[in-house]
């Protein structure tokens, strides 16, 4: 399905029963919907949710700027998120958001919160929060993102290359890193999107000022899930903003990384659903 918003185009999916409780998946930083892998949608539809995700701007089959200076911001990218969920038809969603995503989402139910049920944020920040005191994005990392400035984001073979090397940097250090599977969907998703060149513009967004300091406010019941071994936003920012929001739960993946591993998928999922079922009574269409 596509969302057109002021002449934007936004791609998106949905997965299950339309009459069940509604998800909004919001993934993060250069990547499309497809990192909410379809076995992942597939398996909360199974379990009774109405499940949706979608490319962000510049990324998927979503509209695509030319790489610099986006002419979007955070808040803007939050507004985007309502507009999916009009073109579908709902009215109050449950949200979920990763990364980039769970600052997107967080803004999302600061922003509306009358469409959002309940909130749920994997491997992310707190918004409008001062995390200065906290650990920060290992050395390791850092060096690995680097990198990024000399590769040649027209070219395929060097792009595909740089992204395997990421997803291990920030994988899982409990499970094995599957190098071959990660490289097949990798090129599958550059393909789909037609390279990943706009995507670099996320990383130049600016927006969500009027936010700042304004977390308390949050009325959706928060889920916070963070793996122990995140190297770009260690555990210790899950669980400040999960202390943020007042009645805020954390789950911790042990030994998880910044990712969507499939063998911590159960616990993920069951959190998912229990926080959802929990809440369920919030959601409606228009």
């Amino acid at each position: 399905m596509m969302t057109t918003i002021n002449r934007r185009e936004l791609a998106s999916e949905a997965f299950g029963d339309p009459e069940n409780p509604p998800l909004l998946l919001i993934m993060g930083a250069m990547a499309s919907m497809l990192w909410w892998p379809q076995a992942f949608c597939r398996d909360l539809a199974d379990a009774g949710l109405y499940v949706i995700r979608y490319d962000n701007r510049d990324t998927g089959r979503s509209t695509k700027y030319p790489p610099g200076k986006p002419p979007y911001t955070f808040d803007d990218m939050a507004d985007d998120a309502i507009g999916v969920l009009d073109r579908h038809g709902v009215g109050r969603a449950h949200v979920a958001g990763m990364s980039m995503g769970g600052m997107i989402a967080q803004l999302v139910a600061l922003k509306h919160p009358s469409r959002v049920a309940s909130l749920t944020v994997i491997s992310s920040s707190p918004v409008g929060m001062d995390t200065s005191h906290l650990p920060q994005t290992t050395d390791a990392y850092i060096k690995h993102s680097s990198e990024g400035g000399d590769v040649d984001w027209a070219d395929r073979r060097q792009v595909v290359d740089f992204m395997v090397r990421d997803a291990r940097a920030i994988a899982s250090t409990a499970h094995p890193f599957d190098e071959t599977r990660m490289r097949a969907f990798i090129e599958q998703d550059y393909v789909r999107s037609g390279g990943f060149l706009s995507a670099t513009n996320h990383f130049s967004l600016e927006g969500g000022d009027g936010w700042k300091c304004r977390l308390y406010e949050m009325a959706a019941p928060l889920l916070v899930i963070h793996g122990t071994s995140d190297p770009i936003f260690p555990v210790e920012h899950g669980e400040a903003l999960a202390k943020m929001v007042a009645g805020g739960r954390l789950l911790r993946i042990e030994g998880g990384g910044h990712e969507l591993h499939p063998q911590d998928w159960p616990a993920m999922q069951a959190a998912i659903v229990a926080h959802i079922r929990s809440n369920r009574d919030f959601t409606g269409r228009p």
